[in-house]
Formats: structure tokens, sequence, C-alpha cells
């Protein structure tokens, strides 16, 4: 067994890509979706597809909180990708540590030694610094604080290495964060800075990772472009012939930059979509 059996759970707008980029260099990949309708996508994407849902519910660990083949979903791999995010927007906010803490069980008793877990800097305050991974985080957000909550109870478990990967604001080719705010006025914090990262820059890190072996570490990962969100967005609405946004001014800007040196350094990775 080696590091060629990996597992994401979570095979959406990232892990699919992300799946289907580890089967194109040998990895065998098996990979887990919440819709029924997305098991034959992934057979057609040479992923090995499982139905797996985690449930929310704090207290008790019983079998029947996760729904589907979790121990098969696990079983043979060393590596685990977790790339869940909380749903806690509008009205359907979970329990997200609460589907941590239920699977935590299956991977101590599963042939996984290594957990890569996505995260986002959201665990960090706005206070207007300059932030690295020696920065005490200070989550303002629920999805923030319970984000924070699940990386330490995966990194203090000793039966696994676990490396949380904090990404910044993710963009790709069919999303961007613009064709939510054109048109918007009021729009706060107009002298904050962005903190992005493209889709096929977080797919080179997390390839950098496992080949690297680099196990039991945090890494902040963004874009090492940083224009206030005024000047960047009303530039993006240009490009695109979109309406402009309006920021209101009148509060003080709340903002952080992120610094990705340390990836940079240790994975040897360079960032290639700098220009977002």
């Amino acid at each position: 067994m080696t590091h060629k059996n990996i597992s994401i759970l979570g095979c959406g707008w990232l892990g699919l890509p992300l799946a289907t980029a580890l089967v194109a260099t040998d990895f065998s990949v098996k990979g887990s979706t919440t819709s029924q309708n997305k098991l034959s996508v992934l057979e057609e994407n040479k992923i090995q597809p499982f139905f797996v849902i985690l449930s929310g519910v704090e207290g008790s660990l019983n079998e029947n909180e996760i729904i589907g083949t979790i121990d098969a979903f696990l079983e043979n791999s060393e590596v685990l990708i977790i790339d869940i995010p909380p749903k806690l927007r509008g009205n359907t906010t979970e329990n997200f540590v609460a589907k941590i803490k239920t699977l935590i069980p299956f991977i101590e008793k599963s042939s996984v030694t290594k957990v890569l877990f996505i995260s986002s800097t959201s665990v960090y305050a706005d206070d207007n610094s300059i932030v690295t991974e020696e920065t005490t985080p200070k989550p303002e957000t629920e999805g923030g604080k319970q984000l924070l909550e699940a990386e330490k109870l995966l990194q203090n478990n000793a039966t696994f290495q676990t490396t949380i990967l904090r990404f910044g604001g993710l963009i790709g080719e069919d999303r961007h964060p613009i064709k939510f705010l054109a048109g918007r006025e009021n729009i706060e914090n107009p002298d904050g800075a962005i903190n992005l990262i493209h889709q096929k820059d977080c797919i080179g890190i997390i390839m950098k990772i496992i080949e690297t072996n680099s196990w039991n570490e945090t890494f902040n990962a963004v874009s090492k472009f940083h224009p206030t969100r005024e000047e960047y967005y009303t530039r993006k609405a240009v490009e695109l012939n979109l309406t402009l946004p309006k920021f209101n001014h009148k509060k003080a800007s709340f903002g952080k930059i992120i610094s990705s040196d340390k990836s940079e350094k240790i994975l040897d990775y360079k960032y290639e979509y700098v220009y977002l």
C-alpha cells in the first residue's frame, strides 16, 4: 500500500477536478458524493464512486450516523483528503464539527495514516494585518469557528498525521465573486485586500503536499496578488462588461493580507495564477 491509493471525501467543485488530476498521474482514487446522480460522473472519470453522507448530529457515534459505504470508501487508502465545506449560508446551517467527530472513528480503524483537511483563511481575524501560519487564528464567522474546531480535532488525533490547508477565496473559469457583486451597492470594505486562489493552483498545491510528504503541517494558500476590493472588482467588472459594483466609504475597511510564503518555500510551489 502506497500513496498511490487516495480517498477524496467530497468530489465537488474542487474535489472532482483534483481527483481527475490525480488519476491522470497514476493514482488510484476513491471519490465520495452526496448525490446518487453524480456516481456515474465519477465513474466516467475513472474515479471509484462512493455515496457517503456524514451526519451532523452531536453526541452519539452510531454507525447509522453515516449514510453510505464509509468503510469501503476508506479501505486500502493511505491518504484521505477532506474537502467538505461547512454549509452555513442562508437557512441551511449544520453542525460541521459534529460531522468531523462522526468521521474520525472511521478514519481511526481504517488504513488511512495521512489526512489533508481543506480549510479556509476565514479562521483568521480581519484586523488589517499580514497573516502567516504563525498568526493565532481568531475566527469571526460561524464557518471560520467551526473550521478551526474541526482542524484541532484532526490535528490532535495521534492515529494519523494531519496537514491543514487554508485556502483564500476560491475562483476558477466558472466561478468568480464579481458575478455576485456586479451592480450591487453599499458594498463594505472597499480598501480591504483580496486573498483569492485559482482552482488550478489549489490542485497544484495539494499534489505538491502529497508528492513531498508534507504532513503534520499547516499551510496558507492564496495568490500573491492583493489589490483592494474596490480596485480589483471594479476592474474585473469592466473586463467582463458587467455593471460596476458601488462601495461604501463611510465605514472603515477591515481585512487582512494572507502570506503564502511558507507554502512556496517548503513545497517549492510557484503560484501560476497571479493575475486573477
